[in-house]
């Protein structure tokens, strides 16, 4: 399961020193920290430079917690409400100025994780919700919802195609079996459920602990719940319209759903992906002028220093990129998983 982990209990965030050499602060500068989360980038980015940053979060605990954190900063920390794929409508009227950086640390936050009642982790029971709102999100379905109501066809692909689960159909077999004889409301009932399905893994090389069979499962619920992806797809275009000339975007993934929509995104708008046949018509935005430059190929990711004092962090990777002159393209088309 993909997590952020959080400064609090003396972690700090994956990747900081990347994230950070990958934005280089500097005074005066507008940063944008779209999974503001406990705000460690926030924290960071203020410390290295006197700059202003914006936050954005779609959990108001985070939220009431950013808030909180801004009395420290001299009005130099504002934190938002809302999905950081909207974040060019939430700061169009606030920013006074095209922001130099912008940070995105995806997945579930340390703080929702250890929260049983949020429901998005198997390690202690809670209800079965994972919406990253909360339970007063508006018209979005709980995981408990979904598992209950959608069809075992519906549920399989949503297993399959978010979890990377090979044992999807039987899983979603199970539970459609299950919740006939009652419905589905806990974590751990869930979690119980899965594991029947999916054997227990070897340990992995080195001593690494092998992950839960159930893990899988709950990343696809929280992935669907959530509607990650289209969120990431709306956030990445978002960065792009808002990002002046010189700004830079930094993204941290931590599974390869993620880090796959990013690297298309960046390859395509630096006009690096692949060249198509010189027989066949271009393709669209093939002539277009790229908004990005990578600031470096492939991906940076944690030293084993960090992995070792963070295990969350070993799945981690950054990738990053400069904004050019060129016009934004505009909203991504859906991409495959």
């Amino acid at each position: 399961m993909s997590a952020r982990p959080e400064p609090s209990g003396g972690h700090r965030p994956v990747l900081l020193k990347e994230v950070l050499d990958a934005l280089a602060p500097r005074d005066g500068a507008i940063y944008v920290d779209g999974t503001f989360g406990a705000g460690g980038y926030s924290r960071a980015l203020l410390e290295a430079a006197d700059c202003t940053v914006w936050g954005i979060d779609r959990d108001s605990a985070a939220v009431a917690h950013g808030r909180a954190l801004a009395e420290r900063y001299a009005g130099r920390l504002t934190v938002v409400e809302g999905c950081f794929g909207d974040m060019a409508k939430l700061l169009a009227d606030r920013l006074p100025a095209a922001p130099d950086g912008i940070a995105l640390d995806l997945g579930v936050s340390s703080m929702q994780l250890d929260e049983p009642e949020r429901g998005f982790s198997f390690r202690a029971d809670g209800p079965l919700d994972m919406r990253m709102e909360g339970p007063a999100a508006e018209g979005r379905p709980s995981a408990a919802e979904v598992v209950n109501a959608l069809p075992e066809s519906e549920l399989a692909d949503i297993i399959y195609s978010y979890g990377e689960e090979r044992r999807a159909r039987q899983v979603a077999r199970a539970i459609v079996a299950a919740r006939g004889e009652k419905p589905l409301a806990r974590t751990g009932e869930l979690a119980e459920l899965v594991r029947g399905v999916v054997k227990q893994p070897r340990p992995q090389k080195g001593g690494a602990k092998a992950i839960d069979p159930a893990t899988r499962t709950f990343q696809a619920l929280r992935i669907y719940v959530n509607d990650e992806l289209g969120e990431l797809q709306r956030g990445l275009a978002a960065a792009e319209a808002l990002l002046g000339p010189g700004g830079r975007l930094a993204v941290v993934t931590f599974h390869s759903l993620e880090d796959r929509i990013v690297k298309q995104f960046l390859r395509e708008r630096s006009g690096q992906q692949a060249a198509a046949s010189r027989h066949a018509p271009p393709a669209d935005g093939a002539q277009q002028a790229a908004t990005f430059t990578l600031l470096f190929r492939g991906t940076r990711r944690p030293e084993e220093a960090e992995c070792r004092a963070n295990p969350r962090a070993r799945s981690a990777q950054l990738r990053a990129a400069e904004r050019t002159a060129a016009p934004a393209r505009g909203p991504l088309g859906r991409q495959a998983a």
